[in-house]
């Protein structure tokens, strides 16, 4: 169990290891989930990363990784929050590789500024995450993030193709390669994808990439119920359109399907008399409305859930939805990918009847092989509800891998799924 009374003569070598001028005493705002820290510390690279975590499970002591911050209030609150360990100093792109459509990108960049270095050369990384002017490379690896081109272009495992890890006793790791077809060693980059930083800490990542559009189009289509608008986002999903995004929109007793196009200018002029046969309702808009999951998040007092079902059971979600809302009359707006992914907000400020509507939802959810995970709740609540949900299966497998990587388990202790 990590030490929650670190010594000084720790902070001292850790200090030595980073610079004085980056390891400070911790504030009220470095807390995680309301769970104070002590120290942070900035380290400038994946060895002074190694030295600092190998000291740390020496000792004991929980460290907590942190890039931009702004999904730290995801998961469950750790345990203890000894060390929080600022990646913002790994900011580099470190090669991109145009001709062969990869870059290798440190864990602290920030995803827009990799973002328009890959610009420069036509090509981009095809993720849309949240808040990209803040949110960093490592952080959207740790979470898992994806947004609407995840139904085009797959999933943040199907992009990354190489990484370089520094695991808990500080070793350093590397996984895959710069090239797309290199398949030689242990696939650790899917593994750390999604784990929360419970596994190691991410200091650099290779992406493959893909070129950036000639030509866009957004359109969207309008529907009183729930049910036709699931339907054309099934005929969509299931069609040769050129789309890079479909998503469901719900709000006001209103359903919206937004649809993406990409591709040459003539091409799409094609795709568009397509699409207007399917949906002769269909509006062209601009992409304002793929900020809607984002905007979700605006109000900080609000409850964001992400709900995970079958493309087919969009319509099933939403009347669940209305139906639980409804009956303790709680507004709530739903923005779901055609993948079948989505955020939920509900606004209310009676935190009883929010906490009976959270475990209605998720128990309709969980019983369909779905799962409802809570991102942004209130501190009173935290404490009453887990953030994951029924643990899966999987779990036992799950806790002997944490053992493997991590067994003084002061990696994001207690954050990730069955308190992992």
């Amino acid at each position: 169990m990590p030490s929650p009374t670190p010594t000084k003569t720790l902070w001292t070598e850790i200090g030595d290891i980073v610079g004085l001028s980056h390891i400070r005493e911790a504030r009220p705002d470095d807390s995680v989930l309301g769970i104070p820290a002590q120290i942070v510390a900035e380290p400038a690279n994946a060895e002074e990363v190694a030295a600092i975590l190998g000291r740390c499970s020496q000792a004991g002591i929980a460290v907590i990784p942190r890039g931009g911050a702004t999904k730290l209030g995801w998961g469950n609150a750790p345990r203890t929050a000894n060390l929080i360990l600022s990646m913002k100093r790994l900011n580099r792109v470190i090669e991109h590789a145009h001709s062969d459509l990869t870059a290798t990108v440190e864990a602290g960049c920030t995803i827009q500024d990799f973002q328009q270095t890959l610009a420069a050369h036509g090509q981009r990384l095809a993720l849309d995450a949240l808040w990209p002017e803040r949110a960093t490379i490592g952080g959207m690896l740790a979470t898992n993030d994806s947004g609407s081109l995840r139904v085009r272009f797959g999933a943040l495992r199907d992009l990354i193709i190489g990484t370089t890890i520094v695991l808990p006793d500080g070793t350093i790791a590397r996984s895959g390669g710069k090239v797309v077809k290199n398949v030689a060693g242990y696939d650790l980059q899917k593994l750390m994808t999604g784990s929360f930083g419970s596994l190691g800490i991410i200091t650099q990542a290779t992406f493959r990439l893909y070129p950036l559009p000639k030509a866009t189009r957004i359109f969207t289509v309008t529907f009183e119920d729930a049910e036709s608008a699931n339907q054309l986002a099934l005929k969509l999903f299931d069609s040769q359109f050129a789309y890079t995004g479909i998503q469901l929109r719900a709000e006001n007793q209103q359903f919206h399907i937004d649809v993406r196009l990409e591709g040459t200018a003539e091409g799409l002029d094609a795709q568009v008399r397509q699409l207007k046969i399917i949906a002769p309702s269909a509006v062209e808009t601009d992409s304002a409305v793929w900020r809607g999951r984002e905007e979700l998040f605006a109000d900080g007092s609000s409850t964001v859930l992400k709900i995970t079902i079958l493309p087919s059971q969009l319509a099933w979600s939403c009347d669940l939805i209305a139906s639980t809302c409804g009956t303790h009359e709680i507004p709530w707006s739903y923005v779901a990918q055609a993948s079948g992914i989505g955020l939920l907000k509900l606004s209310t400020s009676s935190e009883g009847e929010l906490l009976g509507v959270i475990q209605s939802i998720r128990a309709a959810m969980e019983s369909q092989g779905g799962s409802l995970v809570v991102l942004q709740l209130s501190p009173a609540l935290r404490s009453k509800i887990d953030s994951w949900g029924a643990a899966p299966d999987s779990l036992p497998l799950m806790r002997r891998v944490k053992e493997r990587f991590d067994s003084a388990g002061i990696l994001n202790p207690g954050r990730f799924v069955g308190g992992i």
